[in-house]
C-alpha cells in the first residue's frame, strides 16, 4: 500500500490567503441549556498519569451521535446516561434519562488503576453501547419513551483487575454481531510497584478488537467477558479508529503503531556508521586521517583537479579520456601508494564540460615523493559553480569521499562579501535576485512566521491495518512511516458518500487524502491506496496559530473546523476553513462564537443530518448544547 504522495497539480502555489466570510450568527448558531450537565473532571488511581493519558483525555469526545436518526447520547457528571432526541424540522432538542450506573466506589481493595471516561457509540439508531470508565461494557435497547435497562454488562478478561476502557468505534458486520474496538492501559505490573518505582517506566496500551452476539443479549446485571477476536499493544492511545467494509479491516490511527504482542518485532541492529571501528592491521595507526584521493578548485570558466601520484610514474602508464559530462582516468601503477590510485570509468561529473579543450598534465617532480597529474577541464555552463567534481553518489550508485574545494583567500573574500550582502537584504526586505520579486516576505507569512511553531503542528501518527482475524494485511507496508496528521472527519460523516479521508501536514498546506479501495490484486483482493483528493491551501500555517485548539475536525467535500477548547467566562471559537480551487488565490474563512462565555468548555462534537440534508454541527460544552447549521 503506498504512503501519503501529494500531487503537484493539486497544489496552489501562487496562494495567497484567507478572506473572512460573514456568517450571521443569530442564524447559525443555538445553544440550549443542560439540566444534565456535563464534567471533564475525572477522578485518577494512585498511578500517575502518562503524557499520552493526559493528551487522550483532553481530546476525549464525551459526545456519541447517530446521524441519520439525529441522536446523540452522553453521560453527565452523575453517571446517567442522556438520550439527546433533535427534532429535524424546528432543531430543538429533547433530552431524557436512558439509565443511571453505577458510581465507581473506591476501597482499599480496589485494585490502583486509572480511570477512563466514559464513552459511547450506537450500534443501530435504537442499540448503544456505552463504557463507565470503570471497566464495565454495557448494552443497551432505546425505547421510544422512558427509560432503558441493560440487557449486556461485559467486562474484559483480564483475571482479577478490571482494567478501566474506553470505545473508540462500533461496527455492526451481520444483523447479528457487531464489533467494538475498545483501549486501555496497559499495566504490566502491579499498580502498587508501579507507584514505587523510583524511575519512569514507558506506558503501552492495549488495543482489543470484541465481538458482541446480539442473539445473546438479554437483560441481566451480571457481567460477562467479552469474546476478544483480536489484541494489539502500542504506545499510544489510538487518535481515530474504523472499520472498511471493503477490506474487512479495522484501520487504527495512533502515536505509535500497533504491533500484536504475542508476535515478536525484534528487527536485526545494524550499526550505524559511527559505531562501526575497524580492526587495526600490524604497525598501523587508524588516528592518522586517510589522505584524500585529490585536491580540486575552480574558476567561473574552468575546473582544476590534482591527482597525486609516485614520482616515477611514466606518462605512458597514465590513461586519461574527457567526455561532454563523463571522465575515465586509469593507471598502471604497480608501487604501493598511501592511497589507491585512481580509477574512474565514465564518471559522470557535476556539470557538462567541452572536452575538446580539456586537457591534463603530468609533473614527476611536482613533489619530493610524488608527482601531480593534473586535469584542466573547460566547463560547458560558464559561471556555473560547482559544489563537487563528481555528480552524487546517490544518482550513480557509487559512494566517493566528499571532497572540499580549495579556495585561495582571495575567492573566500569574494564569498564572504556576498554573503554578507544577501544577509543585509534578508534583514531590510530589499529584493537582491534582479526578478522582481518584490520586498519583504509574502503577505500570509509576514511577521507571523515561526518556523518551530508549523513544523509541529497537527500530530505525528501511524497507520495499522488490522483484518478481522487479527492479522496484519499483506497490501501494508513494512516500513512504519510516520506523517502529520492535522484533520479526521467530523464525526457522524465517516460513513459517507465520500468515504474515509484524512488531512495531512504537506510544508505549509493540508492535503486531503481519500481512501481507494477499487484497485484489486490478480485473486481480485482489494489494494487500498491514498489519493489526494485536494488541498487546503497554508491550512497547517493557520492552524498553527490556533493554540487552544481541542478538536480539529473536516466535514468532506466543504470545510475545515477548528474547536477552541474555551474557558468560563471567555468562551470559545470555531474557526470554519473552506478550500479553493487550484486556479483561486484566496479562499473563504469564517469564525462562530460557539460558547458565549456562559456554557464552559467544550467536551464533545459532532454531526447530525438536517430534514434537507445539510449537516448539524452539534457541540456539548459544560452548560449548554450549542447546534451550529449553515456550514
Amino acid at each position: 500500500m503506498n504512503t501519503f504522495t501529494p500531487s503537484k497539480r493539486l497544489i496552489n502555489y501562487k496562494f495567497d490567503g484567507y478572506k473572512l466570510e460573514t456568517i450571521a450568527q443569530e442564524n447559525a448558531v443555538s445553544r440550549f441549556s443542560l439540566q444534565f450537565t456535563p464534567t471533564q473532571a475525572t477522578v485518577t488511581g494512585g498511578t500517575p498519569l502518562s503524557f499520552q493519558e493526559v493528551q487522550s483525555r483532553i481530546t476525549h469526545n464525551h459526545l456519541a451521535v447517530e446521524s441519520d436518526s439525529g441522536r446523540a447520547i452522553y453521560v453527565d457528571s452523575s453517571y446517567r446516561i442522556i438520550l439527546v432526541d433533535l427534532n429535524k424540522d424546528m432543531l430543538a432538542p429533547s433530552f431524557r434519562i436512558l439509565h443511571e450506573l453505577l458510581a465507581p466506589v473506591r476501597s482499599e481493595a480496589t485494585p490502583v488503576v486509572n480511570k477512563e471516561y466514559p464513552s459511547a457509540a450506537f450500534i443501530s439508531p435504537t442499540l448503544a453501547v456505552v463504557a463507565d470508565g470503570n471497566g464495565y461494557l454495557y448494552i443497551f435497547t432505546i425505547r421510544e419513551n422512558g427509560g432503558s435497562e441493560p440487557i449486556g454488562v461485559y467486562t474484559l478478561p483480564l483475571g482479577s483487575t478490571s482494567a478501566p476502557f474506553r470505545i473508540h468505534t462500533v461496527h455492526r458486520t451481520s444483523p447479528t454481531s457487531a464489533v467494538a474496538i475498545l483501549s486501555s492501559r496497559f499495566y504490566g505490573e502491579s499498580a502498587d510497584k508501579a507507584i514505587r518505582g523510583m524511575k519512569h517506566q514507558p506506558t503501552d496500551f492495549d488495543i482489543w478488537a470484541v465481538n458482541i452476539n446480539l442473539l445473546s443479549l438479554q437483560p441481566s446485571t451480571e457481567p460477562r467477558h467479552v469474546d476478544v477476536l483480536w489484541h494489539r499493544r502500542g504506545q499510544d492511545v489510538p487518535i481515530f479508529a474504523t472499520y472498511v467494509d471493503s477490506l474487512r479491516s479495522h484501520l487504527l490511527i495512533g502515536g505509535s503503531t500497533y504491533p500484536d504482542p504475542n508476535v515478536s518485532t525484534l528487527k536485526a541492529y545494524e550499526p550505524s556508521a559511527d559505531e562501526i571501528a575497524p580492526i587495526p592491521r600490524p604497525n598501523e595507526n587508524l588516528d592518522v586521517p586517510r589522505p584524500l584521493p585529490f585536491s580540486w578548485n575552480q574558476t567561473p570558466n574552468s575546473v582544476t583537479i590534482a591527482f597525486p601520484l609516485p614520482s616515477d610514474t611514466l606518462k605512458s602508464q597514465i590513461h586519461v579520456s574527457f567526455s561532454s559530462n563523463a571522465l575515465t582516468l586509469s593507471t598502471d601503477i604497480t608501487t604501493s601508494t598511501a592511497a589507491p590510485p585512481p580509477s574512474y570509468l565514465n564518471k559522470p561529473l557535476w556539470d557538462g564540460i567541452l572536452s575538446s579543450s580539456s586537457y591534463w598534465t603530468w609533473d614527476r617532480e611536482a613533489e619530493h615523493t610524488c608527482g601531480l597529474l593534473t586535469l584542466y577541464l573547460t566547463k560547458r555552463n560558464e559561471g556555473t559553480r560547482w559544489m563537487q567534481v563528481f555528480a552524487s553518489s546517490a544518482n550513480t550508485g557509487i559512494e566517493d569521499p566528499e571532497v572540499p574545494e580549495t579556495l585561495d583567500p582571495s575567492e573566500l573574500w569574494h564569498i564572504r562579501e556576498s554573503l554578507e550582502k544577501y544577509t543585509a537584504a534578508l534583514q531590510t526586505g530589499e529584493d537582491v535576485s534582479g526578478l522582481g520579486l518584490g520586498q519583504g516576505v509574502p503577505s500570509l507569512a509576514s511577521g507571523e512566521m515561526d518556523e518551530d511553531v508549523d513544523a509541529y503542528v497537527g500530530r505525528q501518527a501511524y497507520l495499522t491495518w488490522v483484518t478481522g482475524d487479527g492479522s496484519t494485511p499483506p497490501w501494508t507496508d513494512a516500513e512504519d512511516v510516520p506523517f502529520q496528521l492535522l484533520s479526521t472527519p467530523l464525526p457522524g460523516k465517516i460513513n459517507g458518500s465520500s468515504g474515509i479521508s484524512l488531512i495531512v501536514k504537506n510544508d505549509l498546506d493540508g492535503i486531503v487524502y481519500t481512501l481507494d479501495t477499487q484497485q484489486q490484486q490478480q485473486d481480485a483482493t482489494p489494494v487500498p491506496r491514498w489519493v489526494h483528493a485536494s488541498t487546503y491551501s497554508a491550512l497547517a500555517f493557520v492552524l498553527a496559530s490556533k493554540q487552544d485548539t481541542r478538536f480539529t475536525h473536516h466535514i468532506p467535500s466543504t470545510a475545515v473546523l477548528a474547536f477552541e477548547s474555551g474557558v468560563r467566562d471567555r468562551g470559545g471559537n470555531v474557526y470554519i476553513y473552506r478550500s479553493a480551487s487550484v486556479k483561486e488565490n484566496w479562499a473563504k474563512q469564517a469564525i462562530l462564537k460557539v460558547d458565549d462565555g456562559r456554557g464552559g468548555a467544550l467536551l464533545g462534537v459532532g454531526a447530525l443530518a438536517h430534514a434537507d440534508g445539510r449537516s448539524i454541527v452539534v457541540c456539548l460544552t459544560e452548560g449548554e448544547l450549542v447546534l451550529i447549521t449553515g456550514v
